[in-house]
């Protein structure tokens, strides 16, 4: 049983930050990527960042110079760092991660909210 809890949503103005975490426990074998994700009302679930087991990462344009994403494999965490937030950044943050070596399985998180007031 893997488990994902994504920690560090909640309610900011505009220009302001916020820092999600999220910690994979459980029967963990090899993390590969990790990633987070944003789901807004009514829209598709889209990638916000990614970053490899070795460190490299991926931004959506949107985000690219605002969002940090990093992780600690020590502690099994993927952060995400957001600065300058927006209304349009608000949605649910899933995290995701990549585990296996021959064979690969995704796991998510059950999401946390971010609203971004005006």
């Amino acid at each position: 049983q893997v488990q994902l809890v994504e920690s560090g949503g909640g309610l900011v103005q505009a220009g302001e930050s916020l820092r999600l975490s999220c910690v994979v426990s459980g029967s963990i074998s090899r993390l590969n990527t990790m990633g987070w994700y944003r789901q807004a009302s009514m829209k598709q679930r889209d990638v916000v960042a990614t970053i490899t087991r070795a460190g490299s990462t991926n931004y959506a344009d949107s985000v690219k110079t605002r969002f940090t994403i990093s992780r600690d494999n020590a502690k099994n965490t993927v952060y995400l760092q957001m600065n300058s937030l927006k209304p349009e950044d608000a949605g649910v943050y899933y995290c995701t991660a990549n585990m296996g070596l021959f064979t690969t399985k995704d796991f998510w998180g059950q999401g946390t909210q971010v609203t971004v007031s005006s």
